[in-house]
């Protein structure tokens, strides 16, 4: 199983953008993807996943600054207005399905695979 992040780089404050994670050696909307993000000297929080049935979750902190979707082979994450706090480096994982198959986590420990990771800078 291989991840590989995409689109990362500086935005302004209140600017967009958008990363891609492409999803090899997993069997095609039968996995979930998670991302998130790790700003030097924190955790890692997740910002939000995709079931492989397509469904979405975000924590409800951050419901409206992310925006999760897939495209065949790949997920993407829009910032959808970048913050300062958005300066980190952005992470997508994923894992198969769980028994209920619209269900996503947002929970590091629940992911199997992990991309290298795409930095994020966000300046005023």
């Amino acid at each position: 199983v291989k991840l590989t992040e995409s689109g990362g780089g500086s935005v302004q404050t209140g600017g967009s953008l958008r990363l891609s994670c492409g999803v090899s050696g997993l069997t095609l909307n039968h996995y979930v993807v998670g991302w998130f993000r790790q700003a030097p000297g924190k955790e890692r929080e997740g910002v939000g996943c995709i079931s492989g049935y397509g469904s979405t979750r975000y924590p409800s902190s951050l419901k409206r600054q992310f925006t999760i979707a897939q495209d065949n082979t790949k997920t993407t994450l829009r910032i959808n207005s970048a913050k300062p706090e958005d300066t980190a480096t952005f992470y997508c994982a994923a894992r198969t399905e769980y028994s209920s198959p619209s269900y996503c986590a947002l929970e590091t420990s629940d992911y199997m695979y992990w991309g290298p990771g795409a930095q994020v800078t966000v300046s005023s």
